[in-house]
């Protein structure tokens, strides 16, 4: 065994996970650093049993994990899009691990990309009775609530908005912020007026960062915050930081079109994801949320 990367969890652990799920023997032969994301560190094992990469953190990350796993694996089930295959998670003392499948990825590609937006909208035709999920899970390193909720604007309003200002409330981000959040807690269900939407298969946190294509040039996405939302919040996330190609949203608006308030709604869409980065990151992302707050109070 060629060990150029030592990672601060046993790999040995990780290996034997491997080989209960697979119920077979599975021997390690080089292990190297794979970049993981502000979040998580992770590594690539190579084995032979095939490649698999792996994400780790702290012990506490466990449930993390979990979630995630089980969100990859709700995505899967639809056959709508690609995702990397959940294969194991534990635990070694001080840390708490996530085995997924290794897929090589490389850039979408415009054809890829049209493949994503028919793909998406396939996905977002998978609906569930009540708004939010079987389980709560993290946006980041956040928690996100998923309370099964039947109406979407107070879904919305409670368990993304309220929550993240909740937070950065505690993080001191107190005055203005607050006082805006207050004011448009209260407008939410005026941006529903006229529009009841489904409960749709979300992939959570859809960004550049979370797609690419494999080897065939297929679209893959990964590293999902997985509830049953509006699916316009979905696409709101692609045109956060840097967006998408015309391409994707071309294909996805002719396989099912979005509503003429999306234009209105994307903005309420995107603030949860600001005020997640204020929480996450620092006051930078703090002028972004006001503004954005004091944007959707001049619609309503």
């Amino acid at each position: 065994m060629t060990e150029l990367y030592s990672p601060p969890l046993s790999v040995r652990t990780v290996a034997h996970a491997i080989a209960v799920q697979l119920r077979r023997d599975v021997v390690i032969e080089s292990v190297s650093p794979v970049a993981g994301g502000c979040i998580n560190q992770a590594f690539g094992l190579r084995s032979s049993a095939g490649w698999f990469f792996v994400k780790h953190n702290r012990a506490d990350c466990a449930a993390m994990f979990r979630a995630e796993s089980a969100g990859l694996e709700a995505l899967a089930a639809t056959n709508a899009v690609r995702v990397p295959k959940p294969v194991c998670t534990g635990t070694d003392r001080d840390s708490a691990f996530l085995v997924l499948e290794f897929v090589p990825l490389k850039p979408l590609t415009d054809p890829s990309f049209t493949v994503l937006g028919r793909a998406l909208a396939d996905l977002h035709r998978q609906h569930s009775a009540a708004f939010g999920w079987d389980r709560d899970n993290i946006i980041g390193a956040t928690p996100q609530p998923n309370p099964a909720t039947q109406t979407w604007a107070e879904f919305w309003r409670h368990q993304r908005l309220e929550h993240q200002l909740t937070l950065a409330a505690g993080n001191g981000y107190t005055g203005t912020l607050q006082s805006l959040g207050d004011k448009l807690l209260g407008s939410v269900p005026a941006f529903f007026s006229t529009y009841t939407p489904p409960p749709s298969l979300l992939h959570g946190d859809l960004w550049s960062g979370n797609v690419a294509a494999g080897p065939q040039g297929e679209p893959v996405i990964y590293d999902p915050a997985v509830y049953y939302g509006d699916r316009e919040a979905d696409i709101a996330m692609t045109e956060l930081f840097g967006g998408f190609r015309g391409c994707f949203y071309a294909a996805y608006r002719e396989s099912w079109p979005l509503d003429p308030g999306y234009r209105i709604r994307r903005e309420l869409y995107n603030l949860y994801h600001v005020l997640n980065h204020l929480n996450l990151f620092g006051g930078g992302y703090l002028h972004q949320a006001e503004s954005m707050i004091r944007s959707l109070l001049s619609e309503t």
